[in-house]
């Protein structure tokens, strides 16, 4: 069962092409995605990693956290399930026709 990893602290320059290169000298990398801004296109500064196995991603964890890629030093740890949103609105709050 493939395990999703979070990585934080990443440079602005650095790829999601980057970022599965890195990780995969850990194990074998499902996929390998640096979060960007809807509009500019540009990094948030983190993303998400899925390893193959748990035991790769806890590998990955333990020898990638606090190292550096791109000059810049990494935050990796499991990722949390996202929370869910509330939906709804058209966004007419409190306007009247």
């Amino acid at each position: 069962m493939a395990s999703k990893i979070y990585v934080g602290g990443l440079a602005y320059s650095t790829t999601s092409d980057a970022l599965r290169q890195h990780f995969s000298q850990c194990g074998t990398v499902t996929s390998a995605e640096v979060v960007t801004e809807r509009d500019s296109n540009q990094s948030r500064g983190f993303g998400f990693v899925e390893m193959s196995s748990e035991a790769e991603a806890q590998q990955a964890i333990a020898k990638l956290n606090d190292q550096p890629l791109d000059g810049r030093p990494l935050r990796v740890n499991i990722a949390k399930a996202r929370a869910e949103r509330p939906g709804g609105g058209g966004g007419n709050r409190g306007q009247r026709w």
